[in-house]
């Protein structure tokens, strides 16, 4: 499965701008959630499996995607949910209720048990009362997931000098360096505060062509800000294509000012990956209402 190169008009600019629209790929299992389950399932069916449980927060895109592929191969999936207040408002929250009509079954803990779920006892308890099953970490980075993000680039993809995605667990950077070429400069943009995201990455690739620019998390994950839902409204009404902000839309933001900027060498070709999560629009749109924002639009 291939996504399409879209151009991007930039005024008063000698930059090339193309994004790589990854978020059409499939309705819940877009861009590198597909990427990033692909091979997981292949595993998973190969070792006679019938059960996927992973991790995730409120409005995770991994919940729902693991949760449409488990409905759409016939595996029961099991989600472990980051914070106990959550299993009263299910159908309150657009992403559990959708990822709960899939048929994934809710295993909601505190947030201070969640940080212990990599420990051997967690797992355990898991075992005893699920059973056996497939387990996918949180976000669905490891070795199989990076396999699958390793075919976002296509041969038509050689001529970009500059390919930029998103950053969350790392894995997605991870498959796009190690399939770029070493004339091509990947560029990441971190959905999270900190640096310490290099050490992860660098597990997994030796190519050197790569860093991160950690200006654009808009004060951290799941965070945002007027003026980042206004970029992201204004590039919907110009474009026709919705950003989610929590990944895509930051990154574009970014480009865009580093365009501005003179960031970029003279005419410069420049590749952006769409890594979807545009169901997480609704649930951020949830937020901003309550907070009295302004909304993320989105298509009619």
């Amino acid at each position: 499965m291939e996504s399409i190169n879209q151009k991007i008009e930039i005024k008063n600019s000698d930059i090339t701008l193309y994004l790589k629209r990854e978020d059409l790929l499939h309705p819940y299992l877009s861009g590198n959630k597909y990427r990033k389950l692909k091979y997981n399932l292949v595993q998973a069916k190969a070792q006679n499996k019938t059960t996927l449980l992973t991790f995730g927060g409120a409005f995770s895109n991994h919940i729902l995607a693991v949760a449409a592929s488990g409905k759409e191969m016939g595996f029961q999936t099991i989600g472990v949910i980051r914070g106990e207040e959550l299993r009263d408002i299910i159908a309150e929250n657009p992403t559990l209720q959708k990822a709960q009509d899939f048929g994934m079954v809710f295993e909601f803990v505190s947030r201070a048990a969640y940080r212990d779920k990599n420990r051997a006892d967690f797992n355990k308890m898991l075992e005893d009362k699920y059973g056996d099953f497939y387990l996918l970490p949180e976000g669905g980075t490891n070795d199989l997931a990076i396999k699958g993000c390793e075919e976002i680039l296509t041969q038509a993809d050689e001529s970009f000098d500059y390919i930029c995605c998103a950053v969350g667990t790392g894995g997605t950077i991870s498959g796009i360096i190690n399939c770029s070429k070493s004339s091509q400069q990947v560029l990441g943009f971190p959905a999270l505060k900190g640096d310490f995201l290099k050490e992860d990455i660098c597990k997994f690739v030796q190519n050197p062509n790569w860093e991160l620019v950690t200006d654009y998390h808009f004060g951290g994950y799941a965070k945002v800000t007027p003026e980042l839902v206004c970029f992201i409204n204004d590039f919907y009404q110009k474009h026709q294509i919705s950003l989610d902000p929590i990944y895509t839309g930051k990154m574009v933001y970014g480009i865009f000012d580093l365009i501005e900027k003179g960031w970029f060498s003279k005419g410069a070709k420049i590749l952006l990956i769409h890594t979807g999560g545009l169901q997480g629009i609704a649930g951020m749109n949830m937020l901003l209402k309550q907070k009295n924002q302004i909304e993320i639009q989105t298509y009619d």
